[in-house]
Order: C-alpha cells, then structure tokens, then sequence
C-alpha cells in the first residue's frame, strides 16, 4: 500500500511544478504595475485619466450657469443644450440658399480648408525640402518668408478679392497663404538638421538626389514635417471662420455671422462648440497620422 502511494506521488509531483513559474509571472507582472487580482492600478489609471477633464468641463459650465444668472440675455447651458438636440436633430435640412442646416455649413468650411491646405501642402513641403537643401535657395527665400509670415492671413483676403473676384477662391486663397509658413519652414528646419555624417556618406556612395531623398531626409525630416502640417491644418481652421464672416455664402464662419445678425446667441454658443470640437479632430486625426510612422517605415 505504501508502494502505490509512494508512486502515486511520484506522479503528482510534476503538476504541481508548475507553482513556481506562476509565481514568479505574478511577481513579474506585478513589478510592471499589473496586479491580476484586483485591477486597483488600471482603475486608478483610468480615474486620472478620465476625472481631470471632468472637473474641467464642470467647471466651465459651472462659470457658464454662473455667467448666464448675472445676465439675462445670456442663456444658460440647459436652454443651449436643448437648442443643441433641436438643431441637430436635423442638422441637413435645406431651405434655401441662406437657410441651410449647420451640417451642410460644417461640410462647406471643411471643403474650403481641405482645398487651399492640400494647395499649401503641395507647395510648402517640396518648398521647404529644397530651402533646407541647398543654400542658395535658403538665401533667395528666407528674407521673403521672413517678410510675409508675419502678415495676419485676413490681410490677404482683399487681394484674393481683387485677383479671383469671387468670394470662394478668395477663402480658399487665404488658407492656402496661411498654411504654407509653417509647412515651409518646419520642413526646412529638419532638412537643415539632418547630420552632416549622413550627407557625407552619400557623397562617397556618389548617390542620386533621389535616393537622398528617399532614403536619408525623407525619414529624418517626417517629425519635423509633421509638425508644421498640424500646425498648419490649426491655423487654417481658424483662418476659415473669420473668412466667410467676411466673404458670406455657406460655412461655419457665415453662420454664425448670421445667427448674431438674428441674436440668436445659443446658436453662437453651438458654434463655437462645434468649431472647436472640429479643430479637435482635425488635430488628434494628423497626431494619429504622425504616430504611425516611425523611423524605420518611413525609410522604406
């Protein structure tokens, strides 16, 4: 009888080897900050995470509740909340030209920027690449970059006016003139960045400007290139309001032009929400582009 036991064990003992190896993937797991028993570190990471901004929005609709009681004709986040669901109940009616549901206004200003950007775009990264490159070009160029990227992009309206004489190519020109600084000149900045050790190397390659570029700025220069889109993309977004204020016709900026024209303040209250949660996506969309590339992808 002992025999049995003692060979029965023998055999058990293997499965309770494994004991160890749990342990120490626990330790190890919780030395990262994972506990698997109860979860408090993910809880606690999504409680700082989440609260913050919270709070925030709490208390600037507490400001609002506050600011709407001192002032009658100011209304209060309960009556704009529900002018809000009323407005966006249908946000594509159409009843006429100069009565038009604030999606189509939305959709309007997003084509006007997606336009003079896409222009700036095209111009300023090619630009800038070949600033950064080559010297002479930096010379020809920097003095007037450094002479027009101070000029307000609304300055710029009355010559689109006067060129384009229309109200559209107009708006479209100045995000197009307001886009392209930063695109230029951050694009130039990392050209100029790029080790020298790097150029130097296919000097002695004897490589082809195309291979440089493909295969030594292309993938140095995308961060600082990124950075001047989403710049750019911000500046273009903000350029568009205040240009259809000025030109009228369909989009964000007209309307709320009109809707203070008819003192209706909660739909200016709407707006401005609206245009900031759209220059909100606008951004997190260019940081998502800029973060699925790395180094390596890039030079492929």
């Amino acid at each position: 009888m002992s025999a049995v036991l003692e060979s029965m064990n023998a055999e058990a003992a293997p499965l309770a080897a494994p004991t160890p190896e749990k342990r120490a993937r626990s330790e190890r797991l919780a030395s990262q900050g994972v506990i698997l028993s109860n979860g408090k570190p993910r809880l606690r990471a999504f409680l700082l995470a989440v609260l913050p901004p919270l709070l925030g929005l709490g208390l600037l609709v507490l400001l609002w509740q506050i600011l709407s009681l001192n002032n009658s004709s100011f209304p209060s986040p309960a009556v704009t909340f529900a002018e809000a669901l009323r407005m966006f109940a249908d946000p594509f009616y159409r009843n006429g030209p100069n009565d038009q549901g604030i999606g189509w206004n939305i959709l309007a200003s997003l084509k006007r920027v997606a336009l003079g950007f896409g222009l700036a775009a095209a111009v300023g990264i090619p630009l800038g690449f070949l600033i950064g490159r080559f010297s002479f070009l930096a010379g020809m160029f920097n003095p007037i970059i450094s002479l027009l990227k101070p000029v307000s992009p609304l300055a710029w309206l009355p010559i689109g006016l006067l060129v384009f004489k229309s109200a559209d190519p107009a708006a479209i020109w100045s995000i197009f003139i307001c886009s392209i600084w930063p695109m230029i000149v951050n694009t130039a900045a990392g050209v100029q960045r790029v080790p020298q050790d790097y150029m130097n190397v296919a000097r002695v390659l004897q490589l082809s400007e195309w291979k440089i570029f493909t295969r030594i700025l292309l993938p140095s220069v995308l961060p600082h290139m990124l950075t001047g889109v989403r710049l750019a993309i911000g500046t273009a977004w903000l350029v568009i309001v205040a240009a259809e204020m000025l030109t009228g016709g369909v989009g964000i900026g007209f309307w709320v032009w009109d809707e203070w024209n008819n003192l209706n303040v909660p739909h200016i209250i709407i707006a401005i929400v609206v245009i900031g949660v759209v220059g909100l996506l606008l951004e997190l969309a260019l940081v998502t582009l800029a973060k699925a590339f790395t180094y390596e992808e890039a030079g492929t």
